[in-house]
């Protein structure tokens, strides 16, 4: 009947809208006034919808997401929240029908005049579905359309093993995970958190299940008036070293060593020394410093039983390399200072060249480091090694390999000359390129002629080889003014003599006049 009632009001509307346009319209004129009604509420619900997302651009969640309409209406997992605004618009007739719909906390809405819904526990999209079923069995070709427009914010309560009881803003896509992290203290759980609704009911939750495994049935969407208590944890115990996922895990009950290694390390790596495991405890024991207990791998086989607050370290092989030690004028992160060795201790592997040791670490080298005159100690025997031909020269490959306890050193590049001797300011001075003896001389005041006769001079180079006056001065060269004067010599010793003289005439005397 009601059908039959609507489409004779259609053809009478109709009719007359035809009546009154006969002689200057036809049936199109109809059609375009009804298309272009329709348009003006499409363009209503645009602009209106433009303007409240504009509004909610700059809403936060707690874990600094958007909170926006198209966020939700794009997730199927959303439920319609008390706070929620939509927006319903369609074409009744002639006439365009456009108002907003709040869901308060009874969830009961009235869909315009045609219908009153309860919407708790229910998603947006079937809310959507039913709204537009009921205004087009109502008004077909009525172009409805249901949008939010404003999505929901309220405040969960989360207490128990936390920072503080805290009240936090959420939406119906924040999850139980993007809520706790800030909160939690070392003591928490985040395997026995537990949602009490507005309902009384309870559900807990393991977290790391979520976390670890994607389980997302175990990090729920909030909804008002939860409540979530985090739970204090039972055990707590760290594990490091040679696992693939070394971190803190909380064991449930019955799970020890080989749970924590295999299950939450994610099992050994393939470098990893299972026989040298290390346990440190520090609860339960008399030594407050802690008590730090071996296992092996009949340990693992056994499921070594836990206590809260162990600490297992897995060593690795690795740590077991040879070395080489490296010293002298090398360079590392705090800088090369010019009167200290540094030294380092290197992990190498077998069989491994100084030649592409070297370029590896070409960054330790500076304008100090004497490349040209390194040298490896092994024992007792040196052996001679030309940094620079390695680093600089592509055609020079050197054949020593290293071996462990092998010493590389690298000499201090001073370029300072020393002048000695016979000179008025003996000391050190900078060095200068292509300088003969005579300059150094110059800078340290000249030769004093009363010491030195016939300009007296011994060269000898960094290595200890004696240079002649025309040879070019390199650095750490020590020029010697010998003191060779007959007059030097004589003014220190006359002083001596004479009284020495003195003496054997005295004793003669006594001698004459006692005999």
């Amino acid at each position: 009947m009601k059908q039959f009632f609507c489409k004779v009001m259609f053809f009478i509307t109709a009719a007359g809208l035809f009546g009154q346009t006969v002689g200057s319209t036809n049936l199109n004129s109809l059609q375009d006034s009804l298309y272009q009604q329709k348009n003006s509420t499409a363009e209503n619900l645009t602009a209106e919808n433009e303007a409240t997302n504009s509004s909610n651009s700059d809403t936060l969640d707690v874990s600094g997401k958007i909170i926006s309409p198209q966020t939700a209406m794009a997730n199927p997992d959303y439920k319609v929240t008390a706070g929620d605004i939509y927006s319903l618009n369609y074409a009744a007739g002639t006439t365009a029908v456009s108002y907003k719909i709040i869901v308060d906390s009874t969830y009961k809405i009235r869909v315009s005049n045609l219908a009153v819904l309860d919407v708790s526990d229910m998603t947006f999209v079937t809310l959507k579905k039913q709204v537009e079923d009921i205004v087009t069995k109502n008004y077909p070709l009525s172009g409805v359309q249901f949008v939010l427009t404003v999505p929901a914010v309220f405040n969960v309560v989360v207490l128990g093993e936390v920072k503080e009881t805290t009240e936090v803003a959420a939406w119906s896509l924040t999850r139980l995970s993007e809520i706790l992290e800030p909160l939690l203290t070392k003591y928490s759980s985040i395997r026995n958190v537990t949602i009490t609704s507005n309902t009384g009911k309870q559900q807990t939750y393991d977290l790391f299940r979520s976390i670890r495994f994607g389980t997302l049935a175990q990090d729920p969407y909030l909804r008002p008036g939860d409540i979530v208590t985090v739970n204090r944890a039972d055990r707590k115990v760290f594990i490091s070293g040679a696992v693939e996922r070394p971190g803190i895990y909380e064991l449930l009950e019955n799970e020890n060593l080989q749970e924590l290694i295999n299950y939450y390390g994610n099992g050994l790596e393939i470098q990893a020394d299972s026989s040298r495991i290390e346990l440190t405890r520090i609860t339960e024991i008399q030594n407050n410093s802690g008590e730090k207990i071996y296992l092996s791998e009949k340990d693992i086989n056994n499921n070594y039983q836990l206590q809260a607050f162990d600490t297992v370290y897995i060593p690795s092989f690795a740590v077991l390399k040879p070395v080489v030690f490296v010293e002298g004028a090398i360079s590392t992160d705090a800088g090369t200072v010019l009167d200290a060795s540094t030294r380092l201790s290197i992990q190498f592997n077998y069989g491994e060249n100084y030649s592409f040791f070297i370029k590896n670490n070409e960054n330790w080298f500076t304008s100090t480091s004497d490349i040209e005159n390194a040298y490896v100690l092994r024992g007792s025997e040196i052996i001679p090694l030309d940094i620079s031909r390695i680093l600089y020269d592509s055609s020079y490959y050197s054949e020593i390999k290293i071996e462990p306890n092998d010493i590389l050193r690298i000499p201090f590049k001073q370029y300072f000359v020393s002048v000695t001797g016979s000179v008025f300011a003996p000391g050190r001075y900078p060095y200068i390129p292509d300088r003969t003896y005579d300059y150094y001389i110059g800078l340290a005041g000249g030769i004093i002629r009363s010491e030195n006769s016939g300009n007296a001079v011994t060269i000898l180079d960094i290595n200890g080889k004696e240079l002649s006056k025309n040879d070019i001065i390199t650095p750490e060269c020590i020029i010697n003014a010998k003191t060779n004067s007959f007059t030097y010599y004589f003014n220190q010793y006359a002083p001596v003599v004479t009284t020495f003289l003195s003496l054997i005439v005295t004793s003669l005397t006594i001698w004459n006049v006692v005999k």
